[in-house]
């Protein structure tokens, strides 16, 4: 059993996504699911990668704009959405 102040919460989890993903898109010209799981620790429920793109979607930093495939083996291959950062995204540079 993990200790409770070791234990990654849902929230903890997705806000650092979330920030991790904007971040992100201010230095790559495209993200996926696939960069994410590179730079971040994994999530504790295998939702919150998908909720961390619809934050930041619904927040108006990225947009879709097409599909891959990705590389994970996890992934087995899957589809992948791409997304790029808006250009109204509303937060500083």
């Amino acid at each position: 059993m993990i200790p409770a102040a070791l234990e990654d919460t849902h929230e903890a989890w997705l806000g650092d996504a979330v920030a991790t993903l904007i971040g992100l898109a201010h230095v790559n010209e495209t993200i996926t699911a696939d960069d994410l799981r590179r730079e971040m620790r994994p999530a504790p429920h295998q939702n919150l990668p998908g909720i961390a793109f619809t934050t930041d979607k619904r927040a108006g930093h990225i947009e879709a704009i097409s599909y891959q495939t990705s590389t994970s083996r996890t992934r087995k291959h899957g589809a992948l959405r791409t997304w790029r950062r808006t250009t109204n995204e509303g937060i500083s540079k």
